[in-house]
């Protein structure tokens, strides 16, 4: 579906990389901490996934949600899906926009290993992790090429049968009817398109290469949901990934998309951790 299809408007700014577009929305004060949202895989419209928990942070924070290509608005094309690349391109996007860190990333789900990769990379620029059930390495170690090919497939053929998402946003208050009509159009345009299955082809050569890595050193607050959506061992992984790196980790009974279950509680644990914790130590470095 083209881009000027009088129905579909972004609601961010779209910004060149890689002579093709890349859609960013930033919400609040730009002189407050910032949170960069980044999205699992599949996620067909994030800038509306993740409106139910930012729109209950965004008077205390910067908001910022980057769309990768393939997602959202940005532009549907052949993107290298190695991780370096994943990362680079959403960094030179803020860039562009004249956004600085020191950031705040909250991935979601295989968004953690770019995640991960960033901090990794860039650590004067990465101020925090907040992990809404984010993938680690220990998330695909135990992966095989036969279940990354399942995966792929099983993509392949929703798209033939044009079933639109795996994950259904549900209907809420924050959400307007406007956006609702968005993120239908957006699920009928994006879903499981390449962008997607190169992400899914590269996930378990990423995961193995950020692993390798080694650790991150930032403060870091991890919700985990019950696993039941996800893989095999991803409690125990999560439990895992948090003691290797010393987060506080939060688990609550619900579904993998947690933010649609426990907005509310997670964001009153993101505001805590940020204020008194985070921006506790900045203040405390600066005298």
């Amino acid at each position: 579906m083209p881009r000027d299809h009088v129905q579909i408007k972004a609601v961010g700014e779209l910004t060149e990389v890689n002579h093709h577009q890349i859609h960013v929305f930033r919400a609040g004060d730009a002189d407050k901490p910032k949170l960069v949202f980044m999205s699992g895989s599949g996620t067909a419209a994030p800038v509306y996934d993740f409106k139910i928990l930012y729109e209950k942070l965004r008077n205390d924070f910067r908001i910022i949600v980057i769309e990768k290509f393939g997602y959202g608005y940005s532009d549907i094309w052949d993107a290298p899906c190695d991780v370096d690349s994943l990362v680079n391109t959403q960094r030179t996007a803020l860039d562009q926009l004249g956004e600085k860190g020191p950031y705040i990333l909250l991935p979601h789900s295989m968004g953690g290993i770019e995640a991960i990769r960033w901090i990794q990379m860039y650590p004067e620029e990465t101020q925090a992790l907040i992990g809404l059930d984010m993938a680690s390495p220990l998330s695909y170690a135990e992966w095989t090429d036969a279940d990354v090919n399942k995966r792929i497939r099983t993509m392949k053929i929703l798209r033939r049968l044009r079933l639109h998402s795996l994950s259904v946003i549900p209907d809420n208050d924050t959400l307007s009817e406007n956006d609702k009509r968005q993120v239908k159009l957006l699920q009928k345009r994006n879903a499981f398109n390449d962008c997607f299955i190169n992400e899914a082809r590269h996930i378990k050569q990423n995961a193995s290469f950020t692993g390798k890595q080694g650790p991150i050193s930032c403060p870091a607050l991890l919700f985990c949901s019950n696993g039941k959506q996800t893989s095999g061992n991803w409690v125990r992984n999560q439990q895992d990934f948090a003691e290797s790196i010393h987060a506080e980790l939060v688990s609550y009974d619900c579904g993998h998309y947690m933010h649609y279950f426990r907005s509310e509680e997670m964001s009153e644990r993101i505001r805590d951790f940020i204020l008194n914790e985070i921006m506790t130590d900045t203040d405390r470095g600066a005298e």
